[in-house]
């Protein structure tokens, strides 16, 4: 198991970070190795992945989600791993992002990736795409504002 932890700073109102995040099937345009993803419902999504030449398949539930503050997931198969993304309002215009993700490598391309560093520096290349992303862009491709509350709250 590994657990990365990545910070940006980007330069938009926590609203616009926030509301693009949720946009899950645009992750493709700033996530290397995300070929797709596709939103179920409001708490489920499909991804399929290719890293190092393995194609990947699963589901993802969303476990957590606060507008405008935080958003938590875990997989239901496939390669093991959760997350959460945390947004911080800095000033009108800018806005602290976090990810932090844990993992747990499914096969031997996967476990040498991680052992060499490379999921580490792929998600702080995915959180600087991000960045860039919403940036240029100046405003969200769309938005969900409903609350997941976590389980047993």
């Amino acid at each position: 198991m590994s657990t990365i932890t990545e910070i940006v700073e980007v330069d938009v109102p926590v609203s616009t970070a926030y509301n693009q995040w949720t946009q899950f099937e645009s992750f493709p345009e700033f996530m290397e190795g995300v070929e797709r993803i596709n939103q179920v419902d409001a708490t489920h999504t499909h991804w399929v992945t290719k890293v190092g030449g393995v194609t990947r398949e699963f589901d993802a539930t969303i476990t957590e989600q606060h507008p405008d503050e935080r958003v938590a997931w875990r997989s239901d198969a496939g390669p093991d791993h959760a997350g959460v993304i945390t947004f911080h309002r800095l000033a009108d215009q800018k806005t602290r992002v976090t990810a932090q993700l844990t993992i747990d490598p499914e096969g031997f391309v996967e476990n040498v990736g991680d052992k060499l560093g490379i999921l580490d520096r792929r998600i702080k290349s995915d959180m600087e795409r991000f960045k860039e992303f919403i940036e240029k862009r100046g405003r969200e491709t769309g938005a969900w504002r409903g609350d997941v509350d976590h389980p047993g709250t």
